[in-house]
């Protein structure tokens, strides 16, 4: 689970990573939870919720329990906004993050065979994207590949594309738009192996919008929100904005791999609050406990709404079936809970302010959602863990806050990045070439076009780059070696970036998942 380049994990695998991580128990499931047992889970909850906060010092958490068809509970505690207060209730607005994958993916499964409202063409898992999106292209060895590779195979992160392809281009402001039309300059990995990308998934969540002549945000609201009641859901960040009752994104002060997991930490708001409309599908619903329990409910119940299919069962069954060699099915992980009980799950994670987690246990009908507003450290996890524990009358087996807090799939999206971390500078570095030979334009097939710059002293350089024209302070580190610190939702705190300029060209260890590794050619000026 450990990043290997200039990249966080966001959108976590979280509890699907447990049974192996957490040695979890096997063989046949106990009797289903009865309704006094899941109470118990419930009242428990209402005590460990705030002492954990207390703990974390995490401002916020919503949590909705399902059971047998039923809301059993939905409710808030603590406050929406540190600094302004501001009650945190069952309608409050979270951002989903990567729990936004399961959900998506059902909304795909209203569109596919057997779903009540039929619509064509018809369309399903394995559906090439090319026949829906025929300008959508990865850049295989063979490129007939292309015409093979299925909606699901996006869906279930094994198109090839690497660990959270397209991140960085988001980070420096380009739209989905260009980010899917850029991913063709990616450099792959094996088609048919897993690597989990918010890209590859929005790809073909657009694609199954393009086919329905709408855009994704609508094609959610209008086949899976509007029907199931979730008027406080949307796949659009202007609806979350707009929200009076929402919950705003905190980030620790001062957070880095060292400082993660203090006894409580302290949070502030994040400004700009996390904007993630390129990767809606992926990572960029908002919704609250209340219309959470909504989703699950259909979901326990095969897709079943009201009498009539709303989605597909044959669809959401595949989504939620794990493929042979991994623990993924599409959109959601598929495994057991750290006691032994099938399960489907997800966890999503923005560190610039959010963390969100559910469980789902189909053979029981039973499913929890958790919300928070705070980065991740494991409270949404542990609370889901906990409530499952409980119902399931299982033995208690751990401190589940100091269990998930300590996974490496969880600490480890605070770890710093780079080649150059933790090295001294050098004593007595060699000076670089003349600064105002290295200013100009240089430009990458993937990146597209960056811009080094003197700053307003004329004594240091800065580079530039994107739609969003993002800023980096360049600092000498030795000879024609700068280096920076990365910026966005894909930077991890504490990370440095070395940037290196050869004659004709640049190259930027933190933008380096094109097929050119980084490079940008040096190209003349504009006039």
């Amino acid at each position: 689970m450990r990043c290997t380049s200039l990249t966080v994990r966001v959108g976590i695998a979280g509890i699907a990573c447990l049974s192996t991580t957490l040695a979890a128990r096997g063989g046949s499931d106990p009797p289903a939870p009865k309704p006094d047992s899941v109470q118990a889970a419930i009242t428990r909850l209402e005590t460990q919720i705030p002492q954990w906060m207390a703990r974390t010092g995490v401002p916020g958490v919503a949590v909705a329990v399902v059971f047998r068809g039923q809301t059993v509970y939905a409710h808030g505690f603590g406050v929406r906004r540190v600094d302004q207060g501001g009650a945190v209730d069952a309608d409050t607005v979270f951002q989903l993050a990567s729990v936004s994958k399961p959900v998506g993916a059902t909304a795909m499964a209203t569109q596919m065979p057997g779903a009540a409202a039929p619509a064509q063409p018809a369309i399903d898992w394995s559906t090439p994207i090319q026949r829906l999106m025929p300008g959508f292209a990865l850049a295989y060895p063979d490129p007939q590949t292309n015409a093979r590779l299925t909606l699901g195979d996006l869906y279930g992160h094994r198109s090839g594309l690497p660990d959270h392809a397209g991140d960085q281009l988001e980070d420096i402001g380009y739209d989905r738009t260009e980010i899917l039309q850029r991913l063709r300059a990616v450099a792959l990995n094996p088609y048919g192996s897993y690597d989990y990308t918010n890209f590859g998934l929005t790809a073909a969540a657009q694609a199954m919008a393009q086919a329905r002549g709408t855009d994704w945000a609508t094609l959610s609201e209008q086949s899976l929100y509007r029907p199931l009641g979730m008027g406080r859901t949307s796949s659009r960040f202007a609806d979350f904005a707009a929200r009076a009752n929402r919950a705003w994104g905190h980030v620790q002060v001062a957070i880095s791999y060292d400082t993660y997991g203090a006894f409580p930490a302290r949070y502030v708001v994040q400004e700009p609050p996390r904007q993630p409309d390129a990767q809606s599908p992926a990572g960029g619903v908002s919704s609250s406990a209340a219309d959470m329990a909504q989703w699950m409910k259909l979901v326990l119940a095969q897709g079943q709404w009201q009498g009539r299919a709303l989605a597909s069962p044959a669809a959401l069954q595949a989504a939620m079936t794990a493929h042979p060699d991994g623990k993924y099915g599409y959109g959601f992980n598929v495994g057991t809970d750290p006691h032994g009980h099938a399960s489907v799950s997800h966890s999503g994670a923005f560190v610039m302010g959010a963390a969100t987690s559910f469980i789902l246990w189909p053979q029981a009908q039973l499913g929890i959602t958790v919300l928070t507003n705070a980065q991740p450290r494991g409270l949404a996890e542990a609370i889901a863990v906990l409530f499952g524990e409980r119902a399931w009358d299982d033995a208690p087996a751990a401190d589940w806050l100091m269990t998930m807090q300590n996974l490496d799939a969880m600490h480890g999206q605070y770890k710093p990045q780079g080649r150059l971390v933790g090295q001294p500078p050098p004593a007595a570095p060699t000076p670089p070439s003349p600064l105002a030979s290295l200013v100009g334009r240089y430009a990458s097939a993937y990146y597209g076009d960056a811009r080094i710059e003197l700053n307003a002293a004329g004594d240091a350089l800065q580079l530039v780059l994107g739609p969003a024209a993002v800023r980096h302070g360049l600092r000498h580190w030795d000879g024609d070696v700068f280096t920076f610190a990365p910026q966005g939702e894909s930077a991890t705190p504490g990370s440095i970036s070395a940037l290196t300029f050869t004659p004709g060209q640049m190259q930027i260890e933190r933008y380096a998942e094109d097929l050119e590794r980084g490079r940008f050619q040096r190209v003349a000026d504009r006039p």
